[in-house]
C-alpha cells in the first residue's frame, strides 16, 4: 500500500463524443464516458474495442525484416537446418520460446532453445552462450524477447557464419544488430501500426506470417492439415499480460481472446500451472499477473528458467503436474525472499534520515537476491513514490541492481546521465538493470540524485489516482458493473475503470482478513456493501468519499453488488 495521500484527478470529456458513444454503441451515460476518457471518439473505434476481432489483426509483413525472417526459416525447412531458440528468462521470454519452438516442431523443422541462466550468463545474447548452441549443430539462431542491442553478438555469429533473427520489443540504440533479419516495430522505418507489441507479440506475427508462407507454398496437404495460429493465443497472452505493456490495439485482441484459450488449454502444462495457482474456470489478466506469471517467473528469479519452457511445452500430465510443483516451490521462496528484501529496504530507508528530503531511492546490500531486486524496486518506488534503484552486490563489490520510475520521470534517460558511473545499464522510461561496482556507488547515487531533483519537483512527488468519472448512487447498479465488464480484459494501458462517488454515510464498519475494511454505505436513499483492501486504519467518522470500482459478486448463483474501494477521503463539501 502506497503510505502516500494521492491526488485524485477527475477526467475531463468531451460532452459531444460521450452522447455520441452513448447513443450509437447502446451503452449508458457512464461506460460512454470512460470510454471517451480514453481516448475512443468515435462509434466505430467503441464498436472495435468492445468486440475485438482477430481478423482485425495488421499484415505481419509489414513488419521491418519479416520476409527476410520467413524465408531463412523455410530455407532451414528446406535444407533440415538445425534451428534454435534463444529466449529471455522473463515470462515474455518464456512464453514466446514455448511457442516458437512448438509451432515450428509442430510445422517439421529441427528446433531447439536455449535460456540463459540470469545470475550466470546475464540478460541477452551472450557469446559464451552462442559458442555452446554453435558447437551443438545450430546453423539458424533465433532470438525472442533479446538481441536489439546485441551488436558486437550479431557480429560474432556473422564471422562464424551462423545466421541470426533477431526478434525484439525493446528500444534500439543508434546502431541496429548486422544480423540476418531484425524483425522490432521500434526499430527505425518499420511500418508496421501498432508498436507496443510484447516480445511474444513480435514472435506471434513470425509464426502467422511462416503459416501463411507454408500455405501459399502448398506445404499444407494430406494429413498435414494447416495449424491454427489460435491456439498458440494462451501463450501470446501469458507473455503480454507479464511484459505489462499497453492492452490496447493488437494486444487487447491477442489478450482476449488468449484468456479464453487459458480457460481451456490443450496443454498439460497450463492446466497443472493453473491447477497450482488455484484457477479453476475463467482465467482474468489479474490471475494472468499474480498467479500464473509469478511462478513461470520464480524458478529463473531463483535460479533457471528451463523449468517454465519445460512445463509450456510438455505432454504429458503427470510430468507437468511434478514440473508445476517445483514452480509453485519456486514462488514460495521467491515470497519469503522477497518480503525479507523489502523490510530490509524500508528499513534501511527510514532509518537514513534524508527521507523525503531526496527525489530518489539508491540502495545496496550484499544479502540481497538480485533475481527479486526488480520486484522490490518496485514496491519501494510505489510505497515512497519516487524512482528507486536496488543493488545486489557480491563478495567481490561488483553490483547488479534493477531499477523502477514513476510518472514524470524517465528512467533510462537518467541513468545515461550517470553512465560514467555505471558498467553497463539498460531499460525503458520504467524499468531498468544496471551493473556497478561498490567503489562508484556512492559518486553514482550522488548523480541519480541529482537528476532527479532537476525533473521532480513536490508536485511529481504526489501520486495520482485518475477518476474516470463522478457517478450519482443511482447510477452504480449491477447493470453499471455489467456493463462496465465489457471493457475487459483491464490491465496497462486500459486499467480498470475508477469511479467516484461523494457524501457518503458509513453504516457499518468492520475490520477483517489482513486488515481490510468492510463498510456498508449509504446515500440518496441507496445502500452499498464495499470493501477496502488494506484500508482498516482509515477514520471513517463524518461524511467520505470513495473512488472504486462496482463488481458483481456470485454466490450459489445469485447475483450482488459489491463496490471495490481504491481510495477514501473525508468528503469534500
Amino acid at each position: 500500500m502506497n503510505i502516500m495521500p494521492k491526488k485524485w484527478l477527475l477526467k475531463d470529456v468531451d460532452s459531444e463524443t460521450l452522447t455520441a458513444l452513448s447513443e450509437h454503441l447502446g451503452l449508458g451515460v457512464v461506460t460512454a464516458s470512460v470510454l471517451a476518457g480514453r481516448g475512443i471518439s468515435t462509434a466505430a473505434e467503441g464498436a472495435a474495442f468492445l468486440s475485438p476481432t482477430f481478423s482485425a489483426m495488421p499484415d505481419p509483413f509489414l513488419l521491418k525484416g519479416m520476409e527476410a525472417a520467413v524465408n531463412r526459416l523455410l530455407e532451414a525447412d528446406r535444407k533440415m537446418e538445425a534451428v534454435c531458440i534463444y529466449g529471455d528468462y522473463d515470462v515474455d521470454g518464456i512464453s514466446g520460446t514455448a511457442m516458437l519452438v512448438s509451432f515450428l516442431r509442430r510445422n517439421g523443422l529441427n528446433c531447439s532453445y536455449f535460456i540463459p541462466n540470469r545470475f550466470n550468463d546475464g540478460y541477452g545474447l551472450n557469446q559464451d552462450s552462442l559458442e555452446l548452441i554453435i558447437a551443438s549443430g545450430a546453423t539458424l539462431i533465433v532470438s525472442v524477447d533479446c538481441g536489439i542491442t546485441s551488436v558486437d553478438e550479431a557480429e560474432f555469429c556473422r564471422k562464424l557464419n551462423i545466421d541470426l533473427i533477431i526478434l525484439d520489443h525493446h528500444t534500439p540504440k543508434e546502431t541496429i544488430p548486422a544480423a540476418c533479419a531484425v524483425v522490432n516495430p521500434l526499430q527505425p522505418g518499420c511500418i508496421y501500426p501498432f508498436k507496443s507489441l510484447a516480445g511474444v507479440g513480435v514472435a506471434f506475427n513470425l509464426l502467422v506470417a511462416v503459416r501463411s508462407r507454408m500455405r501459399e507454398e502448398g506445404a499444407y496437404t494430406g494429413q498435414n492439415a494447416e495449424p491454427d495460429v489460435r491456439d498458440w493465443l494462451d501463450l501470446v497472452a501469458l507473455g503480454t499480460i507479464a511484459d505489462v505493456v499497453p492492452l490496447v490495439g493488437q494486444n487487447r485482441v491477442y489478450v482476449y481472446f488468449g484468456l479464453k484459450q487459458l480457460k481451456s488449454s490443450k496443454r498439460p502444462g497450463i492446466e497443472a500451472l493453473k491447477l497450482v495457482s488455484g484457477i479453476k474456470d475463467t482465467v482474468t489478466c489479474g490471475q494472468v499477473g499474480f498467479r500464473l506469471a509469478p511462478r513461470l517467473n520464480a524458478a529463473g528469479r531463483m535460479e533457471s528458467a528451463v523449468p517454465g519452457v519445460e512445463l509450456l511445452l510438455g505432454s504429458d500430465a503427470d510430468e507437468s503436474n511434478a514440473v508445476a510443483g517445483e514452480l509453485d516451490a519456486a514462488n514460495t521462496e521467491r515470497q519469503t525472499v522477497e518480503r525479507e528484501m523489502l523490510a530490509e529496504a524500508i528499513e534501511m530507508v527510514e532509518r537514513g534520515g534524508d527521507y523525503p528530503l531526496r527525489r530518489s531511492i539508491v540502495l545496496a546490500s550484499r544479502s540481497w537476491h538480485q533475481g527479486v531486486a526488480g520486484i522490490v524496486a518496485s514496491r519501494i518506488a510505489e510505497r515512497y513514490y519516487r524512482p528507486t534503484i536496488l543493488i545486489a552486490l557480491d563478495d567481490e563489490g561488483n553490483g547488479k541492481g534493477s531499477g523502477r520510475s514513476i510518472p514524470g520521470f524517465h528512467l533510462l534517460e537518467a541513468l545515461n546521465s550517470c553512465a560514467e558511473y555505471l558498467d553497463r545499464f539498460g531499460g525503458h522510461r520504467y524499468a531498468a538493470g544496471i551493473g556497478v561496482n561498490a567503489s562508484k556507488l556512492d559518486d553514482f547515487a550522488a548523480a541519480f540524485e541529482e537528476t532527479a531533483a532537476r525533473f521532480l519537483g513536490p508536485a511529481e512527488l504526489v501520486p495520482i489516482l485518475d477518476i474516470d468519472v463522478e457517478v450519482c448512487p443511482a447510477d452504480v447498479t449491477l447493470a453499471l458493473a455489467a456493463e462496465l465488464k465489457r471493457m475487459e480484459p483491464f490491465g496497462a494501458g486500459n486499467p480498470e475503470p475508477t469511479l467516484l462517488m461523494r457524501a457518503l454515510k458509513v453504516v457499518d464498519r468492520l475490520i477483517v482478513g489482513d486488515g481490510h475494511l468492510k463498510l456498508r454505505l449509504s446515500a440518496e436513499g441507496n445502500t452499498f456493501s464495499s470493501i477496502a483492501f488494506r484500508q482498516a486504519d482509515f477514520v471513517t467518522d463524518g461524511l467520505i468519499d470513495i473512488a472504486f470500482f462496482p463488481e458483481i459478486n456470485v454466490w450459489n448463483n445469485s447475483e450482488t453488488l459489491q463496490l471495490r474501494i481504491k481510495d477514501i477521503r473525508l468528503a469534500e463539501v
